[in-house]
């Protein structure tokens, strides 16, 4: 029988903070882990773009600190801010990052955020070398873990030397997590189908390009999984979950709309002996996709922080990321149990266009359980209901704009007549 989640003998008196930089209102991470803690009777307090945010208004936090932020502000400025924050709620909170950029702040000023805040402490160099696409990579190569081909073009003339011998469709992404906001060179993760198309987007990216071109594992052969893990300082796992991913937006290349929990022991396997070789702590939010022409489970991207679709994922004893480090953090033991297999997880104002969309790919997920045996929404929860009527309020107009211009990006060109 699953043990109550209100039974957990958690320290009411460590607040937890939810941690973002940058303008993205509608994240249903930062409100799960909101709900997660808050319903534990920890006090919840969150870093958010104004008062009329879904978090914002979620009846499980104390309190919500306005702090508009672009995420391309100086790291002196932001650290900064995090204290003054940490000074209002006037004792140390746990802190909740729930981007990369936040994620890499925290852990190369841990020196300076030590005394006012609780975290994993980890190498202070390692999360960004995870967030970055070429960091990763090179992690993966020299480990021995599987991830597609990649290259890093340095100039135009790379990427004209690389259009020549590619095999296309190929994958561009972002090299660093953290250009997104100041120079993108893409709109996110896109599937570029000629070279002439790769040459066309590749004059506008500048004397030094800012992206990875890396193999597309084709969908017809492959499967998208999920894990999210918290580790101590030891780089054991004290929470370990395995998802297959269903949809996302854009298609085949978002953030997961519908996904299962899924029981991988291989997978898990091989995500828990890569951490202990690379000495990482903390909470992990790991895409990875199986490719069925060579049976390898190829590492896509290593999110060093609290993914969005975490509450897919809790243990029969009521254990999911945020809880597990809340218990850690505070000197706790963090149960053991199984995952929930077969549970499934919705984010409503995504899945519905994913929907339409892999009904058109011909895209399958053979590990998918038939039925699900209990369902997770992403905003919609019985006792805390505003998050969910403010997503619809803030979506309409620039959600609906941000989704479209994701789609556009990844559709395929069109040829002559």
């Amino acid at each position: 029988m699953a043990r109550s989640s209100t039974s957990l003998a958690v320290d009411r008196a460590v607040p937890g903070l939810i941690v973002k930089f940058g303008d993205y209102v509608l994240h249903h991470g930062g409100v799960g882990a909101i709900r997660s803690l808050g319903r534990l009777g920890v006090p919840m307090y969150a870093i958010t773009e104004d008062r009329y945010t879904p978090a914002a208004v979620s009846r499980h936090l104390r309190q919500a600190f306005p702090w508009p932020t672009t995420g391309t502000e100086d790291a002196a400025e932001l650290v900064d801010g995090l204290l003054r924050v940490g000074r209002r709620i006037g004792r140390p909170a746990m802190l909740i990052p729930t981007d990369e950029e936040a994620a890499v702040l925290i852990a190369e000023h841990q020196q300076e955020l030590g005394d006012r805040f609780l975290f994993p402490r980890t190498d202070p160099e390692l999360p960004r070398r995870l967030a970055s696409k070429q960091g990763l990579h090179e992690l993966c190569t020299e480990h021995g873990v599987p991830s597609p081909a990649a290259a890093f073009p340095q100039s135009y003339a790379e990427v004209e030397q690389f259009a020549r011998t590619a095999r296309f469709p190929i994958v561009a992404k972002n090299r660093e997590a953290f250009v997104r906001r100041r120079r993108p060179a893409v709109n996110g993760t896109t599937r570029i189908r000629t070279p002439e198309r790769l040459l066309a987007l590749a004059a506008g990216w500048g004397e030094r390009p800012g992206v990875i071109l890396q193999e597309y594992l084709p969908r017809e052969e492959a499967e998208d999984w999920i894990v999210h893990a918290y580790f101590d300082q030891d780089s054991v796992p004290l929470a370990m979950f395995t998802g297959v991913k269903v949809r996302s937006w854009p298609p085949h290349a978002g953030m997961t709309a519908h996904a299962y929990v899924v029981d991988n022991p291989e997978l898990a396997d091989l995500v828990i002996r890569f951490i202990k070789q690379i000495g990482f702590s903390g909470i992990i939010d790991l895409d990875l996709r199986f490719d069925r022409r060579d049976g390898q489970y190829k590492l896509l991207d290593f999110n060093p922080r609290l993914g969005a679709q975490f509450r897919l994922f809790e243990s029969d004893a009521g254990i999911d990321m945020v809880r597990a480090q809340h218990l850690h953090l505070t000197g706790r033991p963090v149960p053991p149990g199984e995952q929930r297999a077969g549970h499934r997880y919705l984010v409503e104002n995504i899945d519905l266009p994913a929907l339409i969309a892999y009904r058109r790919s011909g895209y399958t997920t053979p590990h998918a359980p038939d039925r699900a045996r209990g369902t997770e929404l992403a905003w919609l929860a019985a006792d805390d209901l505003k998050p969910f009527f403010t997503m619809l309020v803030r979506f309409v107009r620039p959600g609906a704009r941000h989704l479209y211009h994701l789609w556009r990006d990844n559709q395929p060109e069109r040829g002559p007549g």
